[in-house]
């Protein structure tokens, strides 16, 4: 075994890996944790604020709601009664859909 010391000593050292995230189009190199948070949170859910790899804000869900309205032609209810549309006429009450 006179040539297996030999070639152990001959081992190139080991380099550090390096890791990537690429967030809006750009590699940014980042460390193994940071690696790990990325690909937990998708990269596609990730922004650059203040020089800083942070998780873009969720937006607020917007609720949408029908509102009985007055409207150029619009139903005619018995008795107020919502339940109990009798006929459409002009300038009768329909359901319009809102956004909040």
């Amino acid at each position: 075994m006179p040539g297996l010391f030999e070639a152990l000593g001959n081992i190139p050292d080991r380099t550090e890996k390096k890791f990537f995230v690429t967030v809006a189009g750009e590699k940014h190199q980042v460390n193994l944790e940071k690696k790990r948070w990325a690909q937990q949170h998708g990269e596609d859910n990730l922004m650059i604020k203040n020089g800083e790899i942070v998780v873009k804000p969720k937006s607020k869900p917007k609720t949408h709601y029908s509102v009985l309205r007055h409207a150029e032609k619009g139903y005619l209810f018995q008795d107020d009664d919502i339940h109990w549309p009798t006929e459409i006429v002009e300038g009768g009450k329909t359901w319009l859909t809102e956004q909040e």
